[in-house]
C-alpha cells in the first residue's frame, strides 16, 4: 500500500455516535454497557436506539471473548441414524470500543481456532472497532506483554483515537484508522475529512504519554524470565496452588484462554415408524455433542479414560496455567504470549493468585 493511499485510509471525526449509526445500517452493535445493578458488561444494543460509547478510560471485568467462542454451544445432533453438524447460526455485529488487549487476545484467538469451523463462523461475521486507551487501567500491565495501551497494527478493522477534547468536554477530535478491507467498507459513504501527518504525530505522543504513566511492574518482567530459566522451585507452586480454590474464575475471564470439554445429552424416544405396522415400536436414541467453557485448573480437565491423571496435584496445575501463559515455547506459533496484561485474573480471584501476586511471588523467592 502506498503512503498515499495509507493516509486515504486515515480520517477525522467529531462526533463517534454519527460513525456508531452508520455501521449500525449494517451491524448489530455490541459495546460496553451498565446493568442494573451497576456492572460493566458487553452488550447487544436492542432497537434503534444506540446508547453512549462508555469504558474507553477502564477496561470491564469481562471480555468480549463469549461472542466468538460460544460459553456453550451444540457441536452435533444425531438422530438415530446420521450425525449432523450444527453451526452457529449468525447476524453481523461489530464490537464497539474493543481495548488494545482484549483485541491482542482475539488475534490470538484467532491463530488458536483457526481452523475451528464454529469460532470461524462468528469471526467472519463481526467487525472490530479498536479505541486507543487514554489512561492505564487498575492491575494493568500490557505494556510489558506487547499489547497495550494503543492499538495494535492488525488487530481492529478500525482503530479510535482521541486526539483532543474542547474546554466543555462535551467535543473530540477523534482519528479513524481503517486497517483492513472489512474496516474501509464499514465507513463507505461516511464524508469525513482527511488526517494528515500532526494527527498521526498526535496519536504518537498520546501513546508515549499514557505509556510513562504505567506503574513499573518490573517484577513481572524478572518472574517471566525465571518460569523460562525452569527456575522457580517446585515449593513455590505447592504453596501457590494450596490457595487455588478451582473456581474457573481466572480462566473464565482471561481472555486469550480457550480450554474447553464436550459432552452428551442423550435422549431415547419410542416412536412408529410409518413403513411399520401401528403395532410395532421402536426405540431411537437421539443425542446433542455440546462444546462448553472448561479450566485446565480443573482436577479432571486432563484425567484419561483409563484413570491416569497426568496432573492430578494442583501445584501441577497451577504451574502448567502459568507456564502457558509466559512460556517463550509458544512464541513461535502465537507471536506473542498467552497474557495479554489484562490483570483481570488478579481482579476475580479469591485465593489472591492473581498474576501479580504470583509472579511477585516468584520474583521475591527466585531473586533471593
Amino acid at each position: 500500500m502506498t503512503e498515499a493511499n495509507n493516509m486515504a485510509n486515515k480520517l477525522l471525526i467529531n462526533d463517534l455516535d454519527v460513525l456508531k449509526h452508520h455501521i449500525a445500517k449494517f451491524y448489530s452493535v455490541v459495546q460496553i454497557q451498565k446493568d442494573v445493578n451497576g456492572q460493566e458488561l458487553w452488550t447487544e444494543q436492542l432497537g434503534d436506539k444506540l446508547d453512549p460509547l462508555f469504558g474507553h478510560n477502564h477496561l470491564p471485568l469481562t471480555s468480549p471473548k463469549g461472542f466468538l467462542f460460544a460459553e456453550k454451544e451444540v457441536l452435533y445432533k444425531f438422530d438415530g441414524e446420521t450425525f449432523e453438524t450444527i453451526l452457529p447460526r449468525v447476524h453481523p455485529k461489530v464490537l464497539f470500543g474493543v481495548q488494545a488487549c482484549d483485541l491482542s487476545a482475539i488475534a490470538y484467538q484467532d491463530k488458536f481456532f483457526e481452523h475451528d469451523p464454529y469460532y470461524q463462523k462468528r469471526r467472519e461475521h463481526i467487525l472490530l472497532v479498536g479505541i486507543d486507551c487514554e489512561s492505564p487501567c487498575a492491575n494493568g500491565f500490557c505494556v510489558q506483554v506487547d499489547a497495550g495501551p494503543h492499538v495494535k497494527d492488525n488487530t481492529a478493522d478500525l482503530v479510535l483515537s482521541r486526539l483532543s477534547v474542547d474546554e466543555t468536554n462535551e467535543s473530540s477530535e477523534w482519528l479513524v484508522i481503517a486497517q483492513t478491507e472489512k474496516g474501509i467498507n464499514s465507513i463507505k459513504g461516511m464524508m469525513l475529512d482527511k488526517a494528515d501527518n500532526k494527527h498521526l504525530k498526535r496519536r504518537r505522543e498520546l501513546f508515549e504519554k499514557v505509556r510513562s504513566e504505567f506503574v513499573d511492574y518490573s517484577y513481572i518482567s524478572n518472574a517471566i524470565e525465571y518460569i523460562n530459566d525452569n527456575s522457580v522451585p517446585a515449593q513455590l507452586w505447592e504453596e501457590l496452588s494450596v490457595r487455588c480454590m478451582g473456581c474457573s474464575g481466572c480462566t473464565n475471564l482471561c481472555p486469550t484462554c480457550s480450554c474447553y470439554s464436550t459432552y452428551e445429552v442423550v435422549e431415547k424416544k419410542t416412536v412408529t415408524p410409518a413403513s411399520i405396522s401401528n403395532e410395532v415400536k421402536l426405540e431411537v436414541t437421539h443425542s446433542e455433542t455440546i462444546r462448553c467453557w472448561d479450566s485446565c485448573l480443573f482436577e479432571g480437565f486432563q484425567k484419561e479414560a483409563s484413570g491416569h491423571n497426568p496432573s492430578q496435584k494442583a501445584a501441577q496445575r497451577v504451574e502448567r496455567f502459568w507456564f502457558h501463559k509466559f512460556s517463550d515455547e509458544y512464541l513461535p506459533e502465537f507471536q506473542r504470549y498467552g497474557c495479554v496484561g489484562c490483570g483481570r485474573c488478579e481482579q476475580t480471584c479469591p485465593g489472591s493468585i492473581g498474576v501479580h501476586s504470583v509472579m511477585k511471588r516468584i520474583d521475591q523467592q527466585c531473586c533471593n
